[in-house]
């Protein structure tokens, strides 16, 4: 079946709708993965589940795959057929051969399984078996694999019972109950759970002089969450620092640490830090849930022209696509969804981060460690001695680093990085500011992308309303300068508005969206790069290319029902 065929099979089943049907087709093209491959890579779909939806729409019985296959069973079906058809031997007997098929509609196996049993005088019988089923049988096929369990055994046994040599697991379910201080690290339990639940970003943990105050930051919003006696200042504090593996004797300092627990049924990493005061220390938690924090493209807001020029400047051979905006604009979110996006194993992904938040399967991330001298500009200077095909820097900050990264991506290279600059125009004029030549920065730099948050609105409880005059003056001033080819909607604009309801908990939004301004690099902003003109100059080149501003692509992001409009206008400037 093709993939398009599985897809289908799976929404006639009622296993995805339409709109995971569209991301799977996607996302699955771009990855050059099969949709199995990515609908079970990404845990959307489980194996089994497409398996018998591709059973019921091909009509061809499905079939399990035994543990052991006996080594004549094997000999009579060699590894090449069973890694070229996707097929696997399951049974020899009395004349018949059973073989499961991955896709028994393929011609092309069919014709590879019948000369092979008419090779053999068998009688041929075909089941269907799952994706995973036939990649356990092709393990078995390699003695390799064989080594490697035995191995892994082996370490196992030696290391049973201790953790992780890079994450430290706490299960705060199980100590919640036992200990003299189970009630206090039950408090601490609720509160993480409690966060979560609300989709909190950060917890505060501030100790005044009447309370210990808990504040939870929610779609960048600080809120008082709770104000506990202040007897519990201490022992609460303490709590935290035991799973953190922080220094318990050591209040003079701040402190750094991290830990892992499994809670609402995921696992989460919390990363911890302490910084002293007059009233006692106060944590700060932030809550890097891979589920909520790893996102795609379309779910961060990024489409339509935006959309087509980043996945073109990430399939480049080489070159550098840098996103700027101020602190907690959602920069290094961004990154990551780059990196899923061009995560396989035909592709080294090295990353220096500062600190790594998420942890990407296939991704080989480093962290900084200025204190030690292993800084960004010391790191990509190692980086290339490890054969990457894609780099990730999480931060241009000085001219060292801004040299190393240009010649990286002169070199053969992707190199996907961050810079502090209020908009997108505003990178190639910072580089030069660094010490960059502006020569090579046409020849390095592919994309420029500026970008910021703004509250979601909660599609349950978000109401259209008429435009005022003086807002619908506004938007028209917008929209007069969208380029050619962008829908302008027509007025009377409606705009949106969410009163809070039970589903985003009164707030009337639900996470956060961001608004984007994406400029290619060409041959006109080459020329003025080279001739050292000002941003405002890439920003008229740029509009005249057909490069949406923020604000025009936060205005159309609202008149959809996206967004906020008063939001939108918060965020921008006229020129952004």
């Amino acid at each position: 079946m093709s993939g398009e065929q599985v897809l289908a099979a799976l929404r006639g089943a009622g296993v995805i709708d339409e709109q995971v049907s569209l991301r799977a087709s996607r996302e699955a093209a771009a990855k050059n993965v099969s949709v199995e491959e990515y609908l079970t890579s990404e845990n959307l779909v489980e194996d089994g589940v497409i398996a018998d939806a591709k059973s019921a729409a091909l009509r061809v019985p499905r079939s399990s795959v035994p543990d052991k296959i006996d080594a004549t069973l094997m000999s009579f079906m060699p590894e090449e057929t069973v890694r070229t058809y996707q097929v696997a031997p399951l049974s020899l007997a009395d004349g018949n051969i059973v073989v499961g098929m991955v896709n028994p509609d393929d011609l092309r196996a069919q014709e590879a399984l019948k000369f092979l049993a008419r090779q053999h005088r068998l009688n041929l019988g075909v089941f269907l078996i799952s994706l995973g089923d036939w990649k356990r049988v092709l393990r078995l096929y390699s003695p390799y694999q064989d080594d490697v369990a035995e191995a892994v055994n082996a370490v196992r046994a030696k290391t049973r019972g201790t953790t992780s040599a890079h994450q430290k697991f706490v299960d705060l379910e199980l100590e919640s109950n036992r200990g003299e201080d189970a009630p206090t690290t039950r408090m601490v339990t609720s509160t993480l759970k409690e966060a979560i639940q609300l989709g909190a970003s950060d917890v505060h943990i501030e100790p005044t002089e009447k309370a210990l105050r808990i504040r939870f930051r929610i779609d960048g919003e600080l809120r008082e969450s709770a104000s506990l006696p202040p007897e519990l200042i201490d022992p609460v504090i303490a709590q935290v620092k035991v799973r953190a593996d922080m220094k318990l004797d050591e209040r003079r300092v701040p402190q750094d640490g991290r830990f892992r627990s499994r809670l609402l049924g995921r696992e989460i990493d919390f990363r911890v830090a302490t910084f002293p005061t007059p009233l006692g220390e106060k944590v700060a938690i932030r809550i890097l849930d891979s589920a909520s924090g790893l996102k795609t493209f379309e779910q961060l807001g990024l489409t339509g022209r935006n959309l087509d020029a980043v996945v073109e400047a990430l399939n480049e051979p080489y070159g550098m696509v840098l996103v700027t905006g101020p602190t907690g604009s959602g920069k290094t979110t961004t990154l990551y969804a780059a990196l899923q996006r061009i995560n396989s194993e035909k592709v080294n992904i090295v990353s220096l981060e500062d600190p790594v938040e998420y942890f990407v399967e296939g991704v080989n991330q480093s962290q900084v460690r200025p204190e030690i001298g292993y800084d960004f500009a010391a790191g990509l200077r190692q980086i290339l001695r490890q054969d990457p095909d894609v780099i990730m820097v999480g931060e241009i900050r000085d001219r060292e680093t801004a040299d190393l990264a240009v010649n990286a991506a002169l070199t053969g290279h992707v190199v996907l990085s961050t810079l502090h600059t209020n908009d997108a125009a505003g990178v190639a004029p910072r580089l030069i500011d660094m010490g960059v030549e502006p020569f090579l920065i046409p020849a390095a730099l592919n994309l420029m992308v500026a970008q910021r948050l703004v509250g979601r609105l909660c599609e349950a409880c978000r109401v259209a309303e008429p435009a005022s005059e003086a807002v619908s003056a506004e938007i028209s001033a917008v929209l007069a300068t969208l380029p050619e080819g962008v829908e302008r909607p027509a007025p009377p604009y409606q705009v949106y508005r969410a009163p809070g309801c039970d589903k985003c908990h009164g707030r009337g939004s639900i996470g956060r969206m961001a608004i984007y301004e994406v400029i290619k690099m060409n041959r006109a902003i080459e020329k003025i790069v080279t001739e050292g003109s000002s941003s405002n100059a890439i920003r008229d080149e740029a509009r005249k290319q057909g490069a949406l501003s923020m604000r025009q692509d936060g205005v159309l992001k609202a008149l959809q029902g996206s967004v906020l409009l008063e939001e939108v206008f918060k965020e921008t400037n006229e020129g952004e």
